[in-house]
């Protein structure tokens, strides 16, 4: 007779269901194609119709965008960055960075509370490399996370894994990720915003205008904070 599953094992799969299923769910949006949605030129493409969508609805249209965004990184799915454009296009700078924030941080929640249910004692389990990961955020786990997401040199869906693995504490998960995300959030919901105006001022002068020229520039010094931020380890290391 086989034997019977064993009552860890049984409740240790059970609490991998949540993670399994946002992982099967966003394997399944790509796979169906969803994904061609969340570019720059299906926003082109459907602009009147999201702008009259925002006018018809008011805040509701905010809220709507709020849980879209949750869902979109709840499900790890590429394209956080023009959602993001898109709520400064639709909303403006700070309605729309504001909303990209909140929607960031409730998505990344919820695969933060899916994995640490599923893989939460694995750090323990396995080997000194997540031991000494474990060890590192749990000296100082506010401020370790906060750098992470403040240089983004690693993906969004990992670094809402990695602190599960170590079991990081959700107030401190929650505080660390909203304050951390915001400054490359409102760099690219004001980028949004720019190119709004270029779209409802096709003039060559708008692309001087510090509204359309500020976000650029903020995004060309985001994009070198991974450089800086490694280079400033390897000169720490040696």
């Amino acid at each position: 007779m086989p034997e019977p599953a064993s009552p860890h094992l049984a409740v240790s799969l059970r609490r991998l269901v949540p993670l399994a299923i946002l992982v099967a769910a966003g394997i399944g949006f790509v796979a169906v194609g969803g994904h061609r949605y969340l570019t720059a030129s299906s926003l082109a493409q459907n602009r009147a119709w999201l702008c009259g969508l925002v006018a018809r609805w008011g805040p509701g249209a905010a809220v709507l965008y709020v849980l879209v965004y949750a869902v979109a990184v709840a499900l790890s799915l590429p394209g956080a960055a023009i959602l993001t454009v898109a709520g400064g296009f639709l909303f403006g700078t700070w309605i729309g960075g504001s909303c990209a924030a909140i929607g960031a941080t409730l998505g990344a929640t919820c695969i933060f509370v899916a994995a640490r249910a599923g893989l939460g004692g694995l750090a323990q389990r396995a080997g000194p490399f997540f031991k000494k990961l474990e060890a590192g955020f749990s000296a100082n786990a506010f401020n370790y996370l906060l750098v992470l997401r403040l240089v983004p040199a690693f993906p969004f869906w990992l670094v809402n894994l990695v602190p599960a693995l170590a079991r990081v504490r959700l107030s401190t998960f929650l505080l660390a990720t909203f304050i951390g995300i915001i400054p490359g959030t409102f760099v690219y919901a004001s980028l949004g915003n720019g190119l709004g105006k270029v779209v409802e001022q096709p003039d060559p002068d708008i692309l001087v205008h510090p509204s359309v020229l500020g976000p650029i520039l903020a995004l060309a010094l985001l994009a070198l904070l991974p450089v800086w931020y490694k280079r400033r380890r390897r000169r720490n290391i040696s």
